[in-house]
């Protein structure tokens, strides 16, 4: 059983009836449920079910999220390399299902690290609209950028900045917010025991702080008539519902509205919100609230930079790589930032002076003579679009040694630059030379 903190048991002993609280503590004898969500930007329904080798059952407030057996070890095997899906605590899936965000949709992640909800917003959004993933922790940015990486994900932008910094920058533009507020993580203690450790009731105030800076700096960036979700994985009070009475009492323009799914969780102390308790689901501890800004939608005007056409010998470059290896070549708003070359989003405005981690869809390297491709260019391509490939099993050796970085011996094939796959989806690239495999996958994410 999970030692919890004494302070924090006599505290839900006093919010709580006698037998809800005995259903409570007795939660945290039950081991945590996992759970992944499939890519959709890579594969449907039907063929994930079909093709992954987990005991997978559905999480019931999520289509795409499923709970996994504790036999099953889905981030060692090569789908997870591939981006198929993404292994994230159940609970968690709730919150953008909550925000419902939709093809076109502008939407920003403010505290967006690891990247669980960002990648399940990119899955809604499809290849449309803006992500704006942020995270003030630069390594956890890293982190985040690399996931979304994997995922596939094109119309992006990952920012490792303070939210004052987005909010001057930002102000009324997006559709569709989620602020995952940094909390004192009480409903992790099952999953994560050593956030016991960490936890006391001086860090629930801190977080309290923290929550109630943030919140207003998100409200300013949103439409009128946007959509803004705030959740925490905590239980305190003070972090949620007083969060959302003290900014509603601070903000009119924003009203709470309904959850959607919510018949699948708890209501919360006040009306409209959300609670998802470890002994009522099969999950850990949540809150999440709905608010809506009034007003009705104005159509900005975005501040594009200017920016310099594709020098010629670029574009050549690019477009012989592409033809020859790919079949066709990817369409899009092209910009060089020295010598990478990236497809940018439509929407996004100036980002001059904003610490910018990965913004729009990597292309690759433009070198004196030639294109050499990135693995975002692999990892985010349509299924089957391209000419030449090589297909390794996810039960062969071959391909394990491929994540490790290892050269691998090749019978037949075009020479130069091949897609490498797992069962016909991307892994990253290889070099065909002289019956040679030479490994061009990223030295920090192989395999150990």
């Amino acid at each position: 059983m999970t030692q919890l903190p004494v302070q924090f048991i006599q505290r839900m002993r006093e919010t709580m009836t006698e037998d809800e609280f005995t259903s409570f503590m007795a939660s945290y004898q039950e081991r945590p449920r996992q759970g992944l969500r499939l890519n959709p930007l890579k594969i449907d329904r039907a063929e994930f079910v079909a093709r992954m080798p987990f005991s997978l059952t559905p999480v019931p407030w999520c289509d795409t999220g499923f709970y996994y057996s504790e036999a099953d070890r889905p981030g060692k095997h090569p789908y997870h390399a591939a981006g198929l899906y993404y292994i994230q605590e159940p609970s968690a899936m709730a919150v953008v299902e909550v925000l419902q965000p939709e093809a076109g949709d502008k939407v920003l992640d403010l505290c967006a690290a690891p990247g669980g909800k960002a990648t399940h917003i990119a899955g809604c959004l499809g290849h449309t609209g803006l992500l704006v993933a942020n995270e003030i922790n630069a390594k956890r940015a890293r982190a985040l950028s690399e996931n979304l990486e994997r995922w596939g994900a094109r119309h992006i932008l990952v920012t490792n900045e303070q939210p004052e910094k987005l909010a001057e920058r930002f102000a009324g533009f997006f559709d569709k917010i989620v602020v995952d507020a940094p909390c004192s993580g009480e409903g992790m203690f099952r999953k994560l025991p050593e956030a016991c450790t960490d936890w006391s009731e001086a860090k629930v105030a801190q977080c309290a702080v923290i929550q109630k800076d943030i919140l207003p700096l998100a409200g300013r960036m949103l439409k009128p008539g946007g959509l803004m979700v705030y959740s925490t994985c905590t239980f305190s009070r003070a972090e949620n519902e007083e969060q959302i009475e003290n900014f509603l009492g601070n903000h009119p323009e924003f009203t709470l509205e309904p959850v959607p799914k919510a018949s699948f969780f708890q209501p919360g102390d006040l009306p409209d919100t959300v609670r998802l308790w470890p002994h009522k689901i099969s999950g850990e501890g949540h809150f999440i609230a709905r608010l809506r800004k009034s007003g009705e939608p104005i159509k900005e005007k975005i501040n594009q930079p200017r920016e310099k056409p594709l020098p010629r010998e670029v574009r050549r470059l690019l477009e012989s790589f592409s033809q020859d290896v790919l079949g066709f070549v990817p369409q899009g708003r092209y910009v060089l930032f020295g010598d990478q070359l990236y497809i940018m989003p439509d929407a996004l405005p100036d980002l001059n002076r904003l610490k910018i981690v990965r913004a729009g869809w990597h292309l690759g390297t433009v070198k004196k003579d030639r294109f050499e491709p990135s693995h975002a260019l692999a990892m985010a391509l349509p299924a089957g679009r391209w000419q030449r490939s090589i297909s390794l099993d996810p039960d062969s050796q071959e391909v394990y040694r491929y994540l490790k970085g290892e050269s691998l011996p090749v019978q037949s094939g075009e020479q130069g630059w091949t897609v490498v796959t797992v069962d016909g989806y991307p892994l990253g690239w290889g070099k065909l030379v002289r019956g040679q495999l030479k490994n061009h996958y990223p030295k920090g994410l192989r395999w150990l």
